[in-house]
């Protein structure tokens, strides 16, 4: 198989924890040739829908800029790939969104994209947990402070956060007697014109932030639980927070049980559930990631796993 990569900047990559690396590897040592192209690099030229692509090998090096070699590069059309997976990390923006109608029509020319465009438009990964709502804690969203500072006011304590972030940015836990209640509010929802979300703050954060990973609709069977350090509210990894694999409770295999068949028959082949606790927080599609942590400490080959899903699904 030919499998194009939209990715960020490889050298940009942290090779011991990366995710997109481990899914490359492991189609490297399958005989797939791997390519990969920037989300920059898309273009649409007389109705096709191509990519300006290196193919890459590896090399033993575990040095971040070291890793692999550039074999070749050309123009491909993304309907002559055997498979194009998107990896280029949030934020949605607005170039993110042209991405996806890119692939969109791509696929229309015969393309298999994964996680399918439409898909990654119809799924905010923030606002996606609404569609599951008998999961998740108490959650609003608005960009009218007076309606968050009720929602404050009615739970006491509350985490807020913007709707495009990743990694932990922007997230902030208040309550209704913190004095820069009015200035975090003011900030995230940049004066009243963004949309904010609040959630309930849920203690169980202090056991962590669990990622649970779907394949092709199907639970890994160990998550990643993601502790906040002490004085910090934030779990991601990206925050400092400390990456612990544990089996998945039987809350946890509950939700990705049920989200599972729907999720995938939307187009979404990789999908990482956040739960904290008993509850949803989080459907993330765009770039999910803890399969080395995972992989580390269970001994579930994670790429594995991702790269047998891709390839019954170009089959």
């Amino acid at each position: 198989m030919h499998i194009l990569f939209v990715a960020d900047p490889l050298d940009s990559f942290k090779i011991y924890k990366d995710s997109t690396y481990a899914m490359m590897r492991e189609a490297n040592a399958r005989g797939h040739q791997v390519w990969v192209c920037l989300a920059g690099d898309l273009r649409l030229k007389d109705g096709v829908v191509e990519a300006t692509a290196q193919q890459i090998g590896f090399t033993d090096s575990q040095v971040n800029h070291d890793w692999y070699h550039v074999q070749q590069a050309r123009t491909i059309a993304l309907r002559d790939i055997d498979a194009v997976v998107m990896r280029k990390d949030p934020p949605f923006d607005q170039q993110y969104l042209y991405a996806t109608q890119l692939f969109s029509l791509a696929e229309a020319q015969g393309a298999k994209v994964f996680n399918r465009g439409q898909a990654l438009r119809d799924f905010n990964e923030k606002l996606a947990i609404f569609q599951f709502a008998q999961y998740i804690a108490p959650t609003m969203v608005s960009q009218n402070m007076a309606d968050i500072r009720a929602f404050v006011s009615e739970h006491g304590d509350v985490i807020v956060k913007p709707l495009d972030g990743m990694g932990g940015a922007g997230i902030f836990r208040i309550t209704n007697t913190d004095a820069n209640l009015g200035s975090i509010l003011e900030m995230l929802s940049h004066n009243g014109e963004r949309l904010v979300m609040a959630q309930k703050y849920l203690p169980a954060i202090k056991d962590g932030d669990k990622r649970v990973l779907l394949i092709d609709g199907v639970p890994v069977d160990w998550c990643l639980a993601r502790i906040p350090q002490n004085g910090e509210t934030r779990g991601n990894l990206a925050a400092g927070g400390a990456g612990v694999a544990r089996p998945l409770s039987a809350r946890d295999r509950e939700i990705a049980e049920a989200l599972g068949p729907q999720l995938a028959a939307q187009g979404l082949l990789l999908v990482g559930l956040d739960i904290i606790g008993e509850n949803l927080t989080e459907v993330n599609v765009t770039s999910p990631t803890c399969f080395q942590e995972i992989t580390a400490q269970s001994g579930i080959n994670v790429a594995a796993l991702f790269i047998d899903a891709l390839e019954r699904k170009c089959a």
